[in-house]
């Protein structure tokens, strides 16, 4: 657990500690973040100022492949039949106030910019893409054998020049720890995701399930230079221990509640409460983490959708006390503020 003292080191404010509060000093690493950002936030169909995100869906998927990297690409999906599939639920969030979509499949599970594109433009969502890998078995040879540097000049590659031929460039970092103890191989996917987070300043999305691992996660970043901030803890709420949030919390890291369940919604509800008391409400992400047309499976299989979150759990959060303050932080604020890329070094 951090000390007053070294939280406030970290948010670069450790020469005058006696004569701030940690509400001042995180005011004062907000003012730094400003400062240091980079450009807007980039979509499948270009950049958008981040005060133009609005309603913010941080954690979805439109279509995921769970074969392994060997053997998913697009021959296994017809685009056109995604996008009939898919498009009437992305209109149903444009339709309940939402504005943007965070698009978590990763290469190699699903990842499909143009298919992407297409479909950002017939629902008017600002549609968010990743680079970066997921973990075994949907990591692709390449990166078993080579090394974090090789996997960081990928993913930069990437984030200036665009996808392959697409010219669509991704919006963050997507990637993934196993449980328990970080194996080497994840390691050197945090590793990676450092580097080309101080070459580009993309904000790292990590699927990431133990309170043992997300340390390790946020010791392997510090280790390279990178602040805590860079970092959301995708599926925090897989831990119960609140304690572990507070730690992660306090070293800057983004908490995701990313599995809301709008139909059943007690438990996110005391999770929020919980966090606003530990003052911890302007790190705290939500969504759903629902779709999605599974590849594979007949019409893509059984689909979720992903406007309940905005037309029940939002109403929910209001009847439990949580004010419009609060929803706005958590669905406006938060999420342009963690997706604005900007060097955020530790």
């Amino acid at each position: 657990m951090l000390n007053r003292r070294e939280f406030l080191r970290r948010a670069g404010v450790a020469g005058v500690a006696a004569a701030l509060s940690p509400r001042e000093a995180l005011a004062r690493l907000r003012s730094s973040e400003k400062e240091n950002a980079m450009e807007a936030i980039q979509t499948v169909t270009g950049p958008v100022d981040p005060a133009e995100l609005g309603v913010t869906l941080i954690h979805e998927h439109v279509m995921c492949d769970f074969i392994g990297a060997d053997m998913t690409g697009p021959h296994r999906w017809e685009r056109d039949e995604v996008y009939e599939v898919m498009l009437p639920y992305l209109d149903a969030v444009r339709d309940a106030g939402g504005q943007s979509f965070g698009d978590c499949s990763p290469k190699f599970l699903g990842r499909d910019p143009v298919l992407l594109r297409r479909l950002s433009e017939a629902s008017g969502l600002h549609i968010i893409t990743n680079t970066g890998l997921y973990k075994d078995p949907y990591l692709p040879k390449y990166a078993l054998d080579g090394t974090a540097e090789s996997l960081a000049d990928d993913w930069t590659r990437e984030a200036k020049e665009g996808i392959d031929d697409t010219g669509i460039r991704p919006g963050f970092i997507k990637i993934a720890a196993n449980e328990g103890d970080l194996s080497p191989i994840q390691r050197k996917i945090v590793r990676a995701a450092a580097l080309t987070h101080l070459r580009a300043g993309l904000t790292i999305a990590a699927h990431t399930t133990e309170s043992t691992t997300v340390l390790q996660e946020l010791d392997v970043l510090e280790s390279e230079g990178v602040a805590g901030s860079a970092f959301i803890w995708v599926h925090a709420d897989a831990q119960a221990n609140r304690d572990i949030w507070r730690e992660a919390g306090r070293r800057g890291a983004w908490i995701e509640l990313d599995a809301v369940t709008p139909e059943e919604p007690e438990r996110h509800l005391e999770m929020i409460k919980d966090l606003i008391e530990a003052d911890l409400i302007d790190q705290v992400l939500i969504s759903q983490d629902r779709g999605w047309y599974n590849v594979g499976e007949p019409k893509g299989g059984e689909q979720r959708p992903f406007d309940k979150l905005l037309t029940e759990f939002v109403p929910a959060m209001k009847k439990a006390g949580i004010d419009d303050d609060a929803v706005d932080k958590l669905l406006k604020d938060n999420p342009a503020r963690a997706l604005t890329p900007r060097v955020r070094a530790g």
